[in-house]
């Protein structure tokens, strides 16, 4: 039998282009996107913005992202598995309804009124997850079907009033934890980008070296075929929507030390802010692909660009428009990166 010679094997080389060859390393490598992207709009504006990169400025922004960039972890979670959670906001505030109603209103101590917040965030994400898991419902309808239900429920709990930040401050002042800043080299850090950090760290680990996250992205490249191969995946969902609402009630308790207060119209946009911060991050919306570290870069970026055209002039208006564009611009370039595996 004739062996194949090394030209002959050389036939079979397929020469790619430089633009193919990006292409191919950004598909494996899908958080190089924003990690780029960031990298080139601080360098952009810290050349035309004023004390852009100022430690005070830059401080900022981390402060500014805490909350959202919170809600964008657990986003993530859901949009991996190729679903999408337009609740998580609405969660958000339900728990730090909870949290203010119980600790500061009725004299629950203050550990036990921030668990009862964190156990509702939980709860709501034990519903979204029975709803899709058990019922078959489309994720996209289930929580914005959910999302009234919540954004009612906080409503009713709440009466419409706001806790205001003299009455916790006075009867329960751990509600406002996350909002105390310390120094470090000239930055001013709160706890809640502490607490951010601390999630995506655990969710990194959780994802990428535990069986559960390899069935997560299972699921979300192709749930047929990750039943065939054994995985429970309506058990997993189910942990993945509790795992979320889990995150949403810590990030009810960073949400109160950033604002000070707790407020059931506060966060209005957050839902879309954190689905903005994943898909900038890299993840795909079809689910099964990127990495946990993405919608943190992802949250960012979103900061930097806010920060940066307002220090130089821009009208909200305009902030709008360009973080538009970064969204359908991150969608195409996800798009055009699968082009790849189709």
């Amino acid at each position: 039998m004739s062996q194949t010679t090394p030209a002959e094997v050389a036939q079979f080389h397929v020469r790619r282009t430089p633009l193919e060859s990006l292409q191919h390393f950004l598909h494996r490598y899908p958080t190089m996107v924003p990690v780029l992207v960031l990298i080139v709009s601080v360098i952009g504006f810290g050349l035309v913005a004023p004390n852009f990169l100022s430690p005070f400025n830059l401080s900022l922004i981390l402060q500014q992202v805490a909350v959202v960039g919170t809600l964008a972890a657990a986003q993530s979670l859901v949009i991996l598995t190729a679903g999408i959670d337009l609740s998580v906001g609405a969660v958000m505030v339900l728990a730090s309804v909870v949290m203010g109603k119980l600790g500061v209103e009725m004299g629950v101590p203050a550990p036990l009124a921030i668990l009862a917040g964190i156990l509702c965030g939980l709860a709501a994400g034990w519903v979204n997850g029975m709803l899709v898991t058990r019922l078959r419902l489309p994720p996209f309808i289930t929580t914005l079907g959910t999302l009234n239900i919540f954004i009612a429920l906080v409503y009713y709990l709440s009466d419409r009033n706001t806790i205001r930040s003299q009455d916790i401050d006075a009867a329960a002042p751990l509600l406002k934890l996350f909002g105390n800043k310390f120094q470090a080299g000239g930055f001013v850090i709160t706890w809640g980008v502490l607490l951010m950090l601390a999630v995506f760290a655990v969710l990194y680990v959780a994802l990428n070296m535990t069986a559960w996250g390899k069935r997560v992205y299972a699921i979300g490249d192709d749930t047929e075929a990750a039943a065939l191969a054994g995985i429970q995946v309506n058990r997993v969902l189910l942990s993945v929507y509790m795992a979320a609402g889990l995150i949403c009630g810590l990030a009810a308790w960073s949400a109160i030390g950033r604002v000070g207060s707790v407020s059931p119209t506060s966060f209005a946009e957050s839902n879309l802010e954190s689905i903005t911060a994943v898909v900038i991050g890299g993840i795909s919306l079809f689910g099964g692909r990127g990495s946990i570290t993405g919608p943190l870069i992802g949250a960012i970026i979103v900061g930097v660009f806010n920060s940066g055209l307002r220090l130089l002039g821009v009208d909200v208006l305009w902030q709008l428009f360009a973080t538009g564009w970064l969204i359908i611009i991150a969608v195409a370039v996800d798009q055009w990166i699968r082009k790849i595996s189709s």
